[in-house]
């Protein structure tokens, strides 16, 4: 841990390097190292799926608001938010814009993670590092004065959206009825967020979503001629084949895989697939040489679209209740058979690596366009070989597919996944005003 934060000092120092009178822009790194950080602390607190998609929202949107702050005349789609009330604080003499910004997000990061004192230590090397690089005193300290202000502002908007109150609900309960998820092996975790469509989310309108209905998932069938029965030997058949395990295990993204050493269950430390796409956003955002505010947009509108896909996805999860493969080859098919990649403790339909990353897909899509190609590096400091696509669309694809390949998700949750992933990556542009 000490290593890694000297290695971050180290990083702060090249962002805030500048002459004396005139400190340059930050540029799109200053912003990789706070997410960065943030996606460490959230394997670290083995944040689930949707959780870590909320963390980053709020994150980024502290960041983002600093910078309209700073720019009211300037394009901005705070006020497009369900339940937001943009800030409207007094300003500081002698605050920098990137500088609050990347305060304020090091601020809201720090106070919503359960280890938030991780980014609390990183700030505080980041401004040990601007004032060797030339930074005065006055600019840092007026900074984080604003910066706290604006990171206050986006806690109490997030104190609003009803997710601590989710704990106040009675402790949820697997149905035990045929054809409905039940907790699996090797850990049998609890159920995760089965409240999460309770929250607000940010630019769905819960009462509309009439343009969100996907098909209902095939019905459980024992009959060995039925559509979900066929569907369960589908998955079975293609796991014995070793079909697409390159691809499966590249988009595992399972914080809550655990390894058996014959002794004792270890926790495996892997991101989320909303943390894997907010590392693609960050590779983009350099190649494409995008500059501190377009960097930051893209990532928080990344950020608001993949929760409010969790949000979906998470509500149909808990509406159809669907059982796992891994649970229904057993009983039907094959009693020892285990998955390539371990299920994850949450009803199946719809796939939500399906619907986050085709929403993902549309927002990157519709910032950096159709064709652009790149190499994804994200997991390579956990071990994970690099993998080259051409398209934000091909990604989307291959993590959708890597579902089905990996044991734990039938084929109409992966197809139907997509289009409801589609359809919320298109709606939060347009809520967004970002849309042609």
């Amino acid at each position: 841990m000490r290593f890694y934060l000297v290695f971050l000092g180290l990083i702060c120092i090249v962002c805030c390097q500048s002459p004396m009178t005139a400190p340059k822009q930050l540029g799109t790194d200053a912003i990789d190292r706070v997410l960065e950080l943030s996606t460490e602390i959230m394997v670290h607190d083995v944040s689930n799926p949707p959780l870590a998609a909320r963390f980053y929202a709020y994150t980024c949107l502290a960041g983002y608001q600093a910078l309209t702050f700073f720019n009211p005349a300037g394009p901005d789609f705070m006020d497009s938010l369900n339940g937001y009330i943009p800030y409207q604080g007094k300003k500081v003499a002698d605050a920098d814009a990137q500088l609050t910004s990347i305060m304020a997000m090091a601020g809201v990061s720090s106070k919503l993670q359960p280890s938030g004192t991780m980014m609390n230590a990183w700030l505080t090397q980041f401004k040990d590092s601007c004032t060797e690089a030339g930074f005065s005193n006055k600019i840092i300290t007026a900074s984080q004065l604003l910066a706290d202000s604006i990171a206050n502002h986006l806690l109490q908007y997030a104190r609003t959206d009803g997710y601590k109150q989710l704990s106040a609900f009675t402790r949820y309960a697997p149905s035990k009825k045929e054809g409905k998820w039940y907790p699996t092996p090797p850990g049998y975790f609890p159920a995760v967020e089965p409240f999460f469509a309770k929250i607000r989310p940010f630019t769905i309108d819960p009462s509309k979503l009439d343009e969100f209905a996907i098909p209902s998932p095939a019905p459980y069938d024992i009959a060995k001629k039925s559509e979900f029965y066929q569907s369960a030997l589908a998955v079975y058949e293609a796991d014995k084949k070793g079909l697409g395990r390159d691809i499966a295990a590249f988009w595992d993204c399972n914080p809550f895989a655990l390894s058996d050493n014959g002794h004792l269950m270890i926790g495996l430390k892997k991101i989320s697939p909303g943390a894997h796409w907010m590392g693609i956003a960050g590779i983009a955002a350099r190649q494409a040489n995008l500059d501190f505010e377009n960097s930051l947009k893209l990532r928080t509108v990344l950020a608001i679209c993949m929760m409010d896909g969790f949000w979906l996805c998470w509500r149909e999860k808990y509406r159809t209740d669907r059982i796992r493969p891994e649970t229904a080859i057993r009983k039907l098919i094959d009693p020892t058979w285990k998955p390539f990649l371990q299920t994850p403790p949450f009803p199946e339909y719809p796939s939500g690596h399906s619907v986050v990353s085709s929403t993902a897909a549309e927002v990157l899509t519709k910032f950096l366009g159709t064709g652009f190609s790149y190499t994804d590096t994200v997991e390579r400091r956990y071990g994970i070989a690099d993998r080259k696509f051409s398209s934000f669309q091909q990604a989307a694809e291959e993590a959708s597919q890597s579902r089905f390949a990996g044991g734990i998700h039938f084929k109409d949750a992966i197809v139907n996944g997509q289009t409801l992933g589609r359809a919320v990556g298109n709606a939060g542009l347009k809520k967004l005003g970002l849309s042609n």
